[in-house]
Formats: structure tokens, C-alpha cells, sequence
């Protein structure tokens, strides 16, 4: 199934070191700026099913991404990686961890998104339904600035929009992305989470200014209980986009966990 997705590659040649995860509505060269942080790292940073430019085809499930993701592994890399997840990436890496240990050396969850309300996901999806596109690129780029992308670079989201919003056949424009999909993985937002197996080394990371939360303090307990000193819990003081915002910080956990530098 690798070659349903289409992979985004930083850092040197060679087999792959990290996997890093896009959250919902995402693509893998959000990764691009950090990647700029950890040079001598291999990193594969794919976009998900029914993102960019990956297969749009259904299935829509975490599960289809969890067997996508550990083909590529199988095919790219020589031993168990990091896995980098954020927001939905986080849940995805999780079901990963436990469906393919032999693969997942140990993962770092940025605000990962796994076991939320249902209530909250129907809320999201009907209002992503009822308006799925932009008039402009402007406003495209507003909505972002004054949510959660507030205390990102700009030059950072104007990367985003090149790659990212293109203009549909109405002339409207949308982020390059299945909208049906979109509706499906927010219901995936609401499965029960699925916690790594014993021993495996994980970092949970919380953006603080996220509100509500995405990591509550069941998740945390959870991961504590199943992890115990494999475990560590930080809070950034960000908000949900904690790759772009914070990088410094968070290329450091990665080298942190790979034991590089």
C-alpha cells in the first residue's frame, strides 16, 4: 500500500529515521521547517490518505493509514523508527506503535488528537461541511492568523498556502484535500484511544493555549500507567500547531530521542 502515498524526504539519503505525521486537514511539508532544524536526520514525512497528494480513495480510516504507513517502513527503513505526531498524526501514531512495534522505536506526540468528544467531532465536521472552501486566498490566510496558526511565523503559513490552497473548478478556493475524507477521519477523532505497547519510549507534548484540549488528563494517566519511566509529559506554551510554532523545542525532544548531537 506505500504507493498510495506520496512521500515528502529530508535530511541525508539512506534508510528512514523518523516518520513524521501531519494532523487532519494537513500535508507532509508542513515538516519542511523542521526538517530545516535536524539536517543530518533521514526523515519520510507522507501525506495522509485523502490528503495533498496521496490517494484520495476511500478507505478513510486510521486503519488504512496504519497499513500505508507500515509498508513504507517496511520498504524504507532498516530498523524501528521515531514516529512524530501531530494532532491526528499523534493518533495515527499510536495505532501505528501498537499495530507495528517491530516498526516504532518510540514516538513524540505533539497535542495529539485520539478519544475526543463525539459531540465536539460533529460540531467540527458540520461546520467544515457547510463551508469547505474560501472566497480568496486572503481569507484562506485569515482564518489560519487569527486561529490556531496565531503565534506561527507567517512566512511559515505563507508556505502553507503555496503549497497547500489551490483553486477549485468553481473558482473558490480549498486546501488540496478530500473533503469526504475530511468528514470520516473526523469521526476516526473519536475512537477510543489505543495506547503504545509497554516499553516503548514516548514523549506526550500539550499546546497549553489549545481550548478545549486535545491531550486531557485521561490520555496522560493512561500513557503514565502503561509506560511508567518510558514515559515523559511536557506542556509548551503554544497553541495546537506545536511543530511550527515551537521548533526549537521540539527539534530538541527529537534529537533528545534518537540520542543525536
Amino acid at each position: 500500500m506505500s504507493i498510495d502515498l506520496n512521500v515528502h524526504r529530508y535530511g541525508p539519503p539512506g534508510p528512514v529515521r523518523m516518520l513524521a505525521l501531519h494532523g487532519l486537514t494537513g500535508h507532509g511539508q508542513r515538516w519542511q521547517q523542521l526538517a530545516d532544524y535536524l539536517p543530518e536526520i533521514t526523515i519520510a514525512a507522507p501525506d495522509l490518505l485523502g490528503h495533498g497528494r496521496s490517494s484520495w480513495a476511500a478507505p478513510w480510516t486510521i486503519d488504512a493509514n496504519v497499513a500505508a504507513l507500515g509498508a513504507l517502513l517496511d520498504d524504507e527503513a532498516e530498523a524501528p523508527v521515531l514516529v512524530v505526531g501531530h494532532s491526528f498524526g499523534g493518533g495515527v501514531a499510536m495505532h501505528l506503535a501498537a499495530a507495528r512495534p517491530d516498526r516504532v522505536a518510540g514516538l513524540l506526540l505533539l497535542d495529539p488528537a485520539i478519544g475526543l468528544d463525539g459531540g465536539w467531532m460533529r460540531d467540527i465536521a458540520n461546520g467544515m461541511l457547510s463551508s469547505p472552501d474560501y472566497p480568496d486566498p486572503a481569507e484562506a490566510r485569515a482564518e489560519k492568523a487569527t486561529g490556531s496558526w496565531a503565534d506561527v511565523d507567517p512566512a511559515v503559513l505563507d508556505a502553507e498556502l503555496d503549497e497547500h490552497l489551490v483553486e477549485l473548478p468553481s473558482g473558490r478556493y480549498g486546501w488540496r484535500l478530500s473533503v469526504p475524507a475530511m468528514m470520516s477521519y473526523w469521526s476516526e477523532l473519536a475512537r477510543a484511544t489505543v495506547l503504545p505497547p509497554a516499553g516503548t519510549p514516548t514523549t506526550l507534548v500539550r499546546a497549553a493555549w489549545t481550548s478545549p484540549p486535545y491531550v486531557s488528563d485521561h490520555l496522560v494517566a493512561g500513557l503514565q500507567q502503561r509506560l511508567g519511566a518510558d514515559f515523559e509529559f511536557l506542556s509548551f506554551e503554544c497553541n495546537h500547531m506545536v511543530p511550527a510554532a515551537m521548533p526549537t523545542e521540539v527539534a530538541a525532544l527529537i534529537r533528545k530521542q534518537l540520542k543525536v548531537g
